[in-house]
């Protein structure tokens, strides 16, 4: 478990999370906005369901070793499988409340 805390890290599943979203975004636009254009299109949808899988995988993981709160592996694993943006998102709110909580114990330590 030490060395799975090394390797993955708050800062690291949120990088990994905006990828994602920038991939799926990818993915809409080829598939919606250009028509459709393959393989392009496959590649995409393709990267976006490993990464999904990945994801998922790792953030319960991340949970059980309190690296992400379990609230935001729930969201990664079940709605970014259709909306990977919601993940990302779970991700900024995490990082303004974490970022939040260390002002709040600087001020009064």
């Amino acid at each position: 478990m030490k060395t799975f805390r090394r390797v993955v890290t708050f800062r690291r599943l949120e990088a990994v999370s905006f990828f994602h979203s920038g991939v799926y975004l990818a993915l809409l636009v080829c598939a919606f906005g250009l028509s459709n254009p393959e393989p392009a299109t496959f590649i995409l949808g393709l990267t976006h369901g490993l990464l999904w899988i990945a994801m998922s995988i790792v953030c319960i993981f991340a949970a059980r070793a309190r690296i992400i709160p379990f609230w935001l592996a729930v969201v990664v694993a079940v709605i970014g499988g259709i909306g990977p943006f919601a993940g990302s998102l779970g991700f900024i709110y995490e990082s303004h409340r974490r970022a939040g909580r260390r002002a709040a114990n600087s001020r009064y330590s």
